[in-house]
């Protein structure tokens, strides 16, 4: 059967989804240009000086580090459903960019264990942890994770605007837009200095800055196709918030993993108890509002991913 070639059309330089692939090209960076170095000194430093320090207090600090790599490893593999069902060229153009980012932001966390956590473990004479133990993932954690993967391959089978409303529902807005902003929020605080019980760890905490910079554009590009489709298919915005208000209780179990915490609250150092879990509620809030009021205006990437105390 002979087939015909259609030329696509031109790309809209004008457009949200081309904006934010330009944006992607002009603010490249390279994950092995991280200088690591002082967090190794600075975790080596922090464990000589606390004669009580071992190895759940050090897993308390290997947390984290070990859900954001197993999370960034997940959403890398589990995008590509996404790319192969969109048809608009700008669209297109961005989500390679977005493929690409997540790749490196695996690359980072990877290359954290190989060269700080285990540099830190054989100095210490500790033996080598594994960042995809069963110990880090607690249920809501492999649960979020496991439907965010359900609803990109969903649109291989049956691809309905209320399909793709889903998709980026689960990976756009929630895991991005929320669970990982919130995680941002707490991981930033947590070893930036503010904290002397805790290593400052100037290494990981540029890494996130340029992770977040990076998924500041992802949340925005979700957040301006679900706009998209309520306006332009007819989506219920009832279903988004559908959707997002089941996955936040995940999102909440995962921010409030007491697993690692000391048993008494006045041992435990950074944020007090609760307040990863309200910092997701109110992004939460923040994004039900940007989406599903017509009149409200998505924020430009660097206000996306603001924290508090960002210049």
């Amino acid at each position: 059967m002979e087939t015909t070639y259609t030329p696509t059309e031109m790309m809209d330089r004008d457009s949200r989804s081309n904006r934010y692939y330009r944006n992607a090209v002009e603010r490249h960076w390279d994950p092995g240009e991280i200088d690591l170095e002082r967090d190794v000194e600075n975790l080596v430093a922090h464990i000589e000086g606390y004669d009580e320090y071992g190895r759940e207090t050090w897993y308390r600090t290997l947390n984290g580090i070990a859900k954001f790599g197993a999370g960034e490893d997940a959403v890398t593999e589990d995008l590509a459903p996404l790319a192969v069902v969109l048809e608009d060229i700008d669209d297109q153009l961005f989500l390679t960019t977005q493929l690409y980012e997540e790749a490196k932001h695996a690359d980072f966390f990877d290359r954290y264990w190989r060269e700080v956590v285990w540099e830190v473990e054989d100095r210490t004479g500790w033996e080598r942890s594994n960042p995809r133990h069963d110990r880090w993932f607690n249920e809501p954690y492999v649960e979020l994770f496991d439907r965010n993967k359900k609803a990109q391959y969903r649109l291989l089978e049956e691809d309905t605007p209320e399909n793709r409303a889903k998709a980026y529902c689960h990976y756009h807005l929630t895991v991005e837009g929320i669970l990982a902003q919130t995680g941002y929020y707490g991981m930033q605080t947590s070893y930036g200095g503010e904290f002397e019980a805790l290593p400052h760890l100037p290494g990981l905490v540029e890494g996130f800055t340029k992770i977040r910079s990076d998924e500041g554009r992802h949340v925005g590009f979700g957040m301006n196709q679900l706009k998209k489709l309520i306006r332009e298919e007819g989506v219920d915005p009832a279903l988004i918030e559908g959707t997002v208000s089941e996955l936040i209780p995940l999102v909440q179990g995962i921010t409030e993993d007491d697993r690692f915490q000391p048993d008494d609250p006045e041992e435990r150092a950074g944020l007090g108890e609760g307040e990863l879990a309200a910092y997701a509620v109110e992004k939460h809030a923040d994004r039900m509002r940007q989406i599903t009021d017509a009149a409200a205006e998505i924020p430009d990437v660097d206000e996306l991913v603001r924290l508090e105390g960002d210049d």
